[in-house]
């Protein structure tokens, strides 16, 4: 029977230019995002980070964008090396969140996963401390809320994810080649019940064949004999035919006896002219009864002693291998069998109960090499056979026969046999999108994790941010434009005995503004005191005055005439 192997995969040469020509645009793409996303956002970075010259800004703006696409062949070390820059530079937060997941996704030791996640998220942690503290920028408070954000959000996030990914991934690898490993040992295990079978049908071919003949010949030799003295010129023509049978009888053995039976039928097993017939299905039911399993016949039809061998012989398998899985794995159950002869068909139904009790754990499950061959052997006729288990604890095997089916080779050269195709050897899976729309999920996955980490990592340095202290305003930094916060964070607050003072002495007031009189603890010069006066319009500061009033005398101050 030919044999039709599973599909192969293109070769890897035939794909690699265009997989070339992508990778070489993904990694300039990569680069012209991280010069771009670090150009815009880079500058804008606060931190000690902001206190470097604009030049030293650029120049490690640029370093870390040559670094994301390097990740592919150094994914650790840039890791690490991407971890330092975020700790100065906490922008950078969103390249290593990329890189991290990566990175962590590719290792495959978990010991050595582990080590470098925990190192890269440490070191933003102690780089943000030792420059916050070294620049003076802040207390190392500030550097360890912000190396521990960058860290923590940028860096141990996305390597949990990519660690959880890679896991993934290793295990779907393992499932594919396990289950391409026992798809391939199924589709070995019935190749050898389809060569078992075959062995077995060449083995009754030459039992049957051989007998006929041996008869031929020696049916011959007594013709012979006998036209030795009848019709001499006879004899000549007979022995011929027996040569010819004798030739005939030797080419049969090998070809078809150099495979040799698997084992020679004894009982009711032995290949007889009466294989198959109904006293035979009748002496294979007595041994079963004997037993010990309760067999019921039902034939319909006429006797099959009309019919082909092979036919005949088909039939006597299907009996005698479902009564011996009957006493293998449900013995004592109740079997009904039927043989339903028709003109142009022959079905068989063999259908047990439940057990009375369930087998032994030692007899094990059976290889199935059984029923691969008799739908091999029902195959090789032009019939079908089914095989399943009843819906109350049994099991039903039925199979149909052709009363005539066609020529041995005729059936041979039929369907060629097909095996399942092993998807896990072609690395797909069923259903997969095709080309690019096959990365379209994962991209989109991707994107909004990213969205996602430069979310929480905003929030968390924003946050950060805006827990600084703020520096004290003093008043000579005031001007106009600052807002009614801003100058009373230099500690300037409306005062009633200020504004009384004024009252008569101040420049007349902006339209449309509300002034702010601060107290004035200087000492008074020459009887008068200097005072200030700030106008806003609205929440913004818009009028600075500064006017001189005099100072009202005390209740024990004297005024002596002349």
């Amino acid at each position: 029977m030919p044999f039709t192997p599973p599909p192969t995969a293109p070769p890897y040469d035939a794909d690699r230019p265009r997989r070339r020509k992508r990778r070489r645009l993904l990694l300039l793409l990569e680069v012209v995002g991280g010069f771009g996303y670090l150009g815009l956002l880079g500058p804008y970075s606060f931190g000690y980070f902001e206190l470097l010259p604009a030049e030293k800004k650029i120049a490690l703006c640029a370093v870390a964008a040559l670094l994301l696409p390097a990740r592919r062949r150094f994914p650790v070390t840039v890791l690490l090396v991407l971890a330092a820059f975020a700790g100065a530079l906490p922008v950078v937060g969103m390249m290593t969140a990329l890189v991290a997941y990566d990175a962590i996704r590719r290792i495959d030791d978990p010991r050595r996963r582990t080590v470098v996640l925990l190192t890269a998220t440490v070191i933003p942690l102690l780089t943000a401390i030792v420059g916050t503290v070294c620049t003076g920028y802040e207390s190392w408070r500030f550097g360890f809320a912000q190396g521990a954000v960058v860290g923590g959000v940028g860096i141990l996030v996305p390597g949990l994810v990519g660690s959880s990914r890679g896991q993934q991934e290793r295990l779907l690898v393992a499932l594919r080649e396990r289950a391409a490993a026992a798809e391939e040992a199924r589709r070995l295990v019935d190749s050898a019940s389809r060569v078992e079978e075959r062995s077995r049908i060449a083995a009754e071919m030459h039992d049957l064949v051989g007998h006929r003949l041996s008869l031929i010949s020696l049916r011959s030799g007594g013709l012979e004999m006998a036209l030795a003295s009848k019709a001499p010129e006879l004899q000549e023509e007979a022995a011929q035919v027996r040569a010819a049978t004798r030739d005939a009888m030797n080419e049969l053995r090998g070809v078809l006896g150099v495979l040799g039976p698997l084992g020679r039928d004894t009982g009711t097993q032995a290949l007889t002219d009466a294989t198959g017939t109904r006293s035979d299905i009748a002496a294979l039911a007595e041994e079963s009864r004997a037993a010990g399993i309760p067999v019921s016949v039902r034939w319909q039809g006429a006797d099959l002693d009309g019919l082909e061998p092979r036919v005949r012989r088909a039939v006597h398998r299907v009996v005698r291998e479902s009564l011996t899985n009957v006493h293998r794995y449900a013995a004592g159950a109740a079997v009904e069998l039927t043989v339903e002869h028709t003109a142009d068909r022959v079905r068989v139904t063999v259908r047990n109960g439940a057990p009375p009790k369930l087998p032994e754990a030692t007899t094990g499950l059976g290889t199935g090499r059984g029923l691969t061959g008799l739908r091999e052997r029902v195959g090789l006729l032009g019939g079908e056979l089914r095989a399943e288990p009843t819906g109350v604890g049994g099991f039903l095997v039925r199979a149909t026969v052709p009363a005539h089916p066609a020529s041995p080779s005729a059936s041979a050269a039929g369907e060629p046999y097909a095996p399942p195709a092993l998807l896990a050897a072609e690395g797909r899976q069923p259903g997969a999108l095709p080309g690019v729309l096959r990365h379209l999920p994962g991209l989109a996955t991707g994107v909004l994790g990213l969205v996602g980490v430069g979310t929480m990592l905003a929030l968390g340095l924003n946050l950060v941010q805006s827990s600084r202290e703020p520096e004290p305003i003093s008043e000579r930094s005031i001007h106009v434009g600052m807002t009614r916060h801003d100058v009373e964070s230099a500690f300037l607050y409306d005062s009633a005995l200020a504004r009384a003072a004024a009252e008569g002495h101040e420049p007349p007031r902006p339209p449309g503004t509300d002034c702010l009189f601060p107290y004035n603890s200087d000492e008074p010069e020459n009887g008068r005191i200097e005072l200030s006066r700030y106008c806003f319009r609205g929440d913004v500061l818009t009028d600075i005055d500064k006017f001189w009033v005099p100072v009202a005398p005390g209740p024990t101050d004297t005024t002596e005439g002349p």
